[in-house]
Formats: C-alpha cells, structure tokens, sequence
C-alpha cells in the first residue's frame, strides 16, 4: 500500500482517526513561513508520547490488528492515532540505539555501548521505561582486510570488525503489558555507524539465501527455492547479519538464542516480538525478522516497523516473507535517496520502481541488469510520507541527510493524517 503525503495540516489527535472528510482549516494556518533547517528543534519532547497520548482500551484489545495481523488494513490512510503513537514509541526504542553507541573513533570505547543493560533505556530518555534490556546485540563485518591494517593501531574505526548494534528488550510492567493486551518483545537497532558497516553497505548485489535461513523454503542445495526462484538478499546486510569472529557470535546466532529463551521463559502468556529499525537496522530487522519466523519454534507474531529502509532482497525473497507470516510496516519518505536502493524495483508489467520501465529498456540491457543481481522487489505494507511536503518550517532547506534522519521520520509520522488530508500545520507550532 502507499499513502502519499500531499501537503501539510492538522494536529493529529484532534482529528479523528475515522474521519473520511479533510477538516476545514482556520486562515491563519493556510501559510507556513520558510526557515532554514534546524535539526535541533525538533525535540523528542514535542512527539507524542505513548501513555501519555494513547489511553485507549482499542489497543489493548485489537493488539494483532495494531501490529500487522491484517496487514494494517484501515488503519494507515487515515492514520489511526492508536497506530502513530506506537509507530513513534518504536521510533524512540531505536533512538536509544543511537544515543547508546560510541561514534568516536578515538574513543577506548569506539564501536560499543556506552551505558550498561540496566540502564540504558532510562539514560537515553525513556521515561519510567516499562522494558529491560535483555541482550545486548553486535553485528559483524564480512570482509576480510589487508593483513597490514591489523598492524595501523592508529585506525580503530577501520579495524574494529563487530560493533554493538541494538539491544533486545522484554515488557515487564504490569500496566503496560495490559495496555499493549500482550508481553512484548523489542528488538531495536540502529543504522550505519562505521567504516566497515559502510563497506557492507556498498555490496549491492544480491546473492542466495544460504541453507540455515530457509527453514521455510522448499528448495535444496546451497540455498532457498531452486534454480530459477532463488531467494536472495543484498550481500552486505548478509553479511552483517551472519558474520562472526573467534570472540564475537554473529548477530543471527544472538538473536536466535535470545528469542528462544525468551519464547521458552513466557509461552504461558500472549507475546509478540517487535523488530524495530532504521537505515541499515531497517535492513537487517527484515532479515532477522524472516530467520525467526522460519526457524525459531512456536515463534509468536513477528512484526517489523522500519523507518528509512533501502531495499533488501528479490521477488523470491519478498514471497517467501509473505509464505513466512512476517508482518513488516515500512515508514518511507519519498524524499529520502536510501529508500531508493540497492537495484531496481520489476512489478508486473514489466515496470521499475521509481519510474523505470524496463520493458523500454532494450532486451540485452534488461537481461544485463538480471545477470548483475540487481533486481529487487520492495517489501510489506508501505506507509508513504513526504518532507517536501510537509510544509513544517523545520524542514524547509533540508539536505539529502536530513531527508534520511529518523528525528525527520517521526516529525513527519506526528503530523501525518492521510493521503488525501495534508499534515496539520498546527503540528508543527
């Protein structure tokens, strides 16, 4: 499904979610002055908060529909304001990611976490966190280096092979729990933070899915599917996701042993798992979402929210996903170039994404494009935003960057009301 943002309008919790009608707006919100882009002022703050917004039994009682059970249908266009709080809630599970982790390359630290499981969430600005942190994931790079870098002491940022990535949390708040109607599981992680992960980033061809994640694939041999409907995913999230070293598991093994201990300690009570993230983390939570799926036993409803996603597998791939119950929420800005890549985009018909046609294209270029494993299909259920748009006067002047920032998605999932009914210029004041 994609919604197209138009132009700007209402604040969210005033109009409501079964609207069919734009509201009729007041002349003075009718303009919207021009400012430069100013990151800074667009506060966590002035984002809604969970239970402080959202006090609705509706939640509790239709959690499966809430987290993807019916594929969001009538919730997304308009936005259902259940639905944006807890899009936003996940939104702050993955700032806590980013606030977490040490950019600094001098640092002792470079490439960690900075704060211990235990307080992580309430450092980072969770308020009264109704979740602990059970593990703390890394993620490892697949490119073997030069020999002669192990020997620079001087370059950390390029050496530093496994890096913290996310963490997974459970619910554990006897209020919340009742609210969300079931014990969640979070994992959330964090896009691009090293050289190395940049380096897998630009591995942009597509390579089969190996036997070990296709426990719901029919096919044999070295992958899923059979020789001509291979499921294949980009090289580098791969990599990221299944790499080890003799000191560090690969992410895929964290994940698997986490979310099976954690199935086994609460297979008494309902229980979701929520894979939340943004950029690169985007990627890999449609990876780990689909391994979990299919091979973790009595695994419950996986849901995946991505915020800012580049594409991650082919058609083969996207099939298997739907074969596997995965739900998956895709918070797209039509403005963001990440959202656009790797490859092209073939529907039916002979079409590309992004207004390629390929039927256009002469048959030993599309043929060429095929061999070179360059052809993706896009993913789950599309919520489709729009910071050109917007009208907000804190994303007027906003570089490539700022188009692809998660502070940009979540301003935008705060202000949005439907396809037809611009944001709310009143969200934005």
């Amino acid at each position: 499904m994609r919604l197209t943002a138009i132009r700007a309008a209402t604040q969210p919790h005033t109009l409501p979610s079964t609207s069919k009608h734009s509201p009729t707006f007041p002349s003075q919100y009718s303009k919207t002055p021009t400012l430069p882009f100013n990151k800074s002022q667009i506060s966590w703050g002035n984002l809604k908060q969970d239970k402080d917004q959202c006090h609705s039994p509706k939640l509790g009682q239709n959690w499966m529909q809430y987290m993807g059970f019916n594929h969001w249908e009538c919730l997304l266009d308009p936005l259902d304001d259940n639905l944006r709080s807890e899009i936003l809630r996940y939104g702050h599970f993955i700032e806590a990611a980013y606030r977490s982790f040490d950019f600094n390359p001098s640092s002792s630290t470079y490439a960690t976490c900075r704060y211990s499981k235990a307080s992580l969430l309430a450092r980072t600005g969770m308020r009264k966190p109704s979740y602990k942190v059970t593990k703390n994931l890394r993620a490892t790079c697949g490119i073997k280096l030069p020999k002669w870098i192990d020997n620079v002491s001087k370059l950390p940022h390029i050496r530093s092979r496994s890096s913290w990535i996310g963490y997974v949390a459970v619910c554990h708040d006897k209020k919340e729990i009742a609210r969300l109607g079931r014990r969640e599981i979070v994992i959330a992680l964090r896009g691009t933070g090293t050289c190395l992960e940049w380096f897998e980033n630009l591995r942009a061809t597509l390579t089969t899915l190996p036997n070990h994640m296709c426990g719901g694939c029919d096919g044999d041999g070295d992958g899923c599917g059979g020789e001509d409907d291979e499921c294949m995913v980009e090289n580098g999230f791969l990599s990221l996701y299944v790499s080890k070293t003799e000191t560090s598991p690969s992410l895929q093994e964290m994940l698997r042993e986490e979310v099976e201990k954690l199935i086994k300690t609460y297979r008494d009570e309902p229980l979701s798992i929520t894979i939340t993230g943004h950029s690169l983390g985007a990627a890999l939570a449609i990876l780990s979402a689909y391994d979990i799926t299919t091979t973790v036993k009595h695994a419950p409803l996986v849901t995946v929210i991505s915020f800012g996603g580049p594409r991650v597998g082919n058609d083969e791939f996207r099939r298997q996903l739907e074969h596997s119950g995965t739900r998956i929420l895709r918070i797209v800005n039509s403005d963001d170039v990440i959202t656009k890549v790797p490859g092209l985009v073939v529907r039916d018909g002979d079409v590309a994404g992004d207004g390629v046609h390929v039927g256009s294209l002469r048959g030993w270029l599309r043929r060429r494009v095929e061999d070179m494993q360059l052809v993706y299909a896009d993913v789950g259920q599309e919520l489709r935003l729009s910071s050109s748009d917007s009208q907000s006067p804190y994303l007027k002047g906003g570089d490539v960057a700022t188009c692809h920032d998660l502070k940009t998605y979540l301003h935008l999932v705060n202000g949005f009301v439907s396809s037809s009914c611009p944001y709310m210029t009143e969200a934005w004041l």
